[in-house]
């Protein structure tokens, strides 16, 4: 009979660094304002962007896209949906 050798599954390879801390960039939009609309601003302002749920995302650790994700809308939050990693990173 074959030996009853278990392969390690992949978070236990990385088990030493597993509660490292990272931080995690998700941007929804960017949008160019005039220096009179900056100052326009104010504390409950809406400043309206493109973007709407749904739509796809990238997810950005350390500067790199380590995944991928979808805008979504859940009660009165936004949120992101990750829909596949990127390998290839």
């Amino acid at each position: 009979m074959a030996g009853t050798d278990v392969l390690p599954q992949p978070l236990d390879e990385i088990q030493h660094v597993a509660d490292l801390v990272l931080d995690l960039e998700v941007e929804l939009d960017r949008k160019s304002l005039s220096m009179r609309q900056m100052l326009e601003l104010e504390a409950g302002s809406v400043v309206k962007l493109t973007r709407s749920a749904g739509e796809n995302i990238d997810i950005v650790i350390g500067g790199t896209v380590v995944a991928y994700g979808e805008i979504v809308v859940i009660e009165d939050m936004m949120g992101v949906r990750i829909t596949d990693f990127n390998l290839e990173g």
